[in-house]
């Protein structure tokens, strides 16, 4: 029985061969502990130090700036909470209204233990307008974190512009890239952020490990406490095995860049071209230019997404969104947020290509979800 075709690499994506290679020699030669000094630790060590480089190369950092997590999410949470016992004066920050729970939960944390959080709202594409970051702005704001782009539409933000308002006001710049790594390129500095959040398992290296990059002379400190690992922000024994997959992941992905940015928006325009000629009033959500070259966000006239997912399971994986947001069909944050009415959420499907997304599984993924549609809009 052949496996359904994959279109949900925005939750997650396979460990490259590459990757699973790199790792390999930490799980057994190579087990020692980073911070022995003997043998087996400084290769532990030396293997660290290669990944952290990648990862820097990567984002156009330099190596001390990046920080190994477990998670995108623990970067998120380092980002918003260190900051916030950095500055335990400034008291407000301000997210955009479609972040991952990782950023909003922190914020709402942060709002639970007085401090003020401003949510910007987004337009009809999901994009933040940086005039309604500029109003929200405060002469007390530690802190802007606003995604790159967007884990459910794929819209991308205006970082850039975001950024230089804070900055002008003074205020820290931190930008939540991990479902943007890999598939556009990504600059520190030309995006002019102070934070940036990785996440390995949206970039074929495994799941539980990720990094945030801090630009140098950033007020932050831990949220953790134990030892001095990954500059005193970060403590626990490194996984080195993870690391060492992240950095193969993140030279991978360098290596690949731009040319993968133009592969994988010719899958997803086929796959749209596919679906809107034979759906009737099937709708773009997001940005129609704006967006992830990887993901297409659609609704459905006259049915349930989840139904139609389910139709179509034999054939194709996909989502309804987040992997991270609860079950049913309860409205999307996130379309609520843009605006879309119940109808048209209800609809909604979100179909992910990625690295190994073959030209004729786009075909054959498009021609399922057009049958099972069919089958259910009768």
């Amino acid at each position: 029985m052949n496996e359904p075709i994959y279109l949900d690499y925005n939750a997650t994506t396979p460990v490259d061969p590459q990757v699973a290679a790199a790792m390999q020699p930490f799980l057994h030669a190579g087990f020692g502990n980073p911070s022995s000094s003997h043998a087996y630790g400084q290769r532990a060590h030396a293997a660290v130090r290669k990944a952290r480089d990648e990862v820097a190369a990567l984002i156009g950092a330099h190596a001390a700036e990046i920080v190994f997590t477990a998670s995108a999410t623990e970067a998120n949470n380092l980002a918003l909470l260190g900051v916030a016992r950095a500055l335990p004066d400034r008291r407000h920050v301000v997210v955009g209204a479609v972040e991952h729970p990782a950023v909003m939960q922190p914020a709402l944390h942060l709002r639970e233990c007085g401090w003020d959080v401003s949510v910007v709202p987004v337009d009809a594409t999901g994009r933040v307008d940086p005039r309604e970051v500029a109003a929200a702005l405060r002469p007390d704001t530690a802190l802007v974190s606003v995604m790159h782009a967007n884990n459910e539409v794929g819209t991308i933000q205006p970082i850039a512009e975001i950024a230089a308002l804070a900055r002008a006001n003074g205020s820290l710049m931190h930008a939540d890239a991990a479902q943007s790594a890999g598939k556009v390129v990504l600059d520190v500095a030309e995006l002019g952020v102070d934070l940036l959040t990785l996440a390995g398992h949206k970039m074929y290296a495994p799941k539980g490990v990720g990094a945030l990059f801090v630009k140098r002379g950033t007020p932050i400190k831990p949220i953790q406490f134990g030892a001095d690992q990954e500059h005193g922000l970060r403590p626990g024994t490194e996984n080195v095995p993870h690391i060492a997959g992240l950095g193969a992941a993140a030279r991978l992905a360098r290596e690949a860049l731009p040319a993968a940015t133009a592969n994988l928006a010719t899958l997803r325009d086929e796959l749209h071209r596919r679906l809107a000629a034979e759906v009737p009033g099937l709708l773009l959500n997001g940005h129609a230019e704006q967006r992830l070259p990887n993901t297409l966000h659609v609704s459905f006239p006259g049915v349930s997404g989840r139904e139609l997912l389910a139709a179509g399971a034999d054939a194709v994986s996909a989502s309804v969104g987040s992997a991270c947001h609860s079950h049913g069909d309860a409205v999307s944050g996130v379309l609520a947020a843009l605006g879309c009415d119940a109808a048209r959420a209800r609809g909604a499907v979100r179909l992910s290509v990625g690295r190994f997304t073959a030209a004729e599984e786009v075909a054959t993924a498009a021609a399922a979800l057009i049958a099972a549609w069919r089958r259910l809009a009768t």
